[in-house]
């Protein structure tokens, strides 16, 4: 007798027109989908509403952390996937995902390898070779972190996998919206260290700034991924010298 596990998916949006249509469609395995949505602006609801079995929240944004407890709060069922816009499950993951809740043996959380592309260009190294989220876990199992706003963290209390094929992360659709994205990451990172009593120094903000370009562009071969890989690692060390920037201003708050 065939073990059928219900699976919800869950996704946090705000203006995600480019991408909902594709993303809602990985989920067609699921049983119940939910978006949590920051009060979209473009198509994102209208193109979601021709989907029947989607369910849409609508929640003021605070932080991604809220967002994502809120998700997971309204799920049915226990088992979970997790998806951003940005993300693409390919035929072989789907199979394993259904596969792999079946099992009795199923470990309680599974982290996704991601494959990264910078305006679809495949990348290969500056810092993503390791690249690794959950993505699929029991919701009786698992929550987001609270204090964390931004790159939210999973707790999971039990038993962890990974599963071997790797989920598609479209992060970076052009070079000015993930230099936006980067800024607005970084301001919600400076926000979080200000509340959790970091004081803002300036060595600190440029040494950590330059290590993360020298790790991603050297250390991580980003330097192997040609002109994008210089542009991805720049914007990564963006993310930090922002994060600090911020930090300063909360600090004079």
């Amino acid at each position: 007798m065939e073990n059928k596990q219900s699976i919800t998916g869950l996704i946090i949006t705000y203006n995600e027109e480019k991408n909902i249509r594709e993303v809602l469609g990985c989920f067609d395995f699921c049983d119940e989908i939910i978006i949590v949505d920051s009060y979209s602006t473009d198509k994102t609801l209208e193109i979601a509403k021709e989907f029947s079995n989607v369910k849409i929240i609508q929640n003021k944004f605070e932080d991604f952390t809220k967002q994502r407890n809120l998700a997971l709060e309204n799920a049915n069922n226990d088992w979970i996937l997790f998806l951003d816009g940005d993300e693409r499950i390919t035929p072989p993951l789907r199979k394993e995902i259904i596969e792999t809740v079946k099992k009795p043996d199923a470990k309680d959380a599974y982290y996704f390898y991601r494959k990264f592309f910078f305006e679809n260009k495949p990348i290969n190294y500056s810092g993503t070779q390791n690249d690794k989220n959950f993505r699929l876990f029991r919701k009786s199992k698992a929550k987001y972190i609270v204090d964390k706003k931004v790159h939210e963290t999973l707790e999971v209390n039990g038993t962890i996998g990974v599963l071997k094929n790797k989920l598609l992360h479209y992060s970076v659709s052009d070079y000015e919206s993930y230099k936006q994205k980067m800024l607005r990451y970084g301001k919600l990172k400076g926000i979080e260290l200000a509340e959790k009593g970091k004081k803002y120094n300036t060595i600190t903000q440029f040494s950590k700034t330059f290590f993360n370009f020298f790790k991603t562009y050297i250390l991580k071969l980003g330097i192997l991924d040609g002109e994008k890989g210089l542009e991805l690692c720049y914007l990564q060390s963006l993310y930090v010298f922002e994060t600090y920037r911020a930090l300063k201003k909360e600090n004079k708050k």
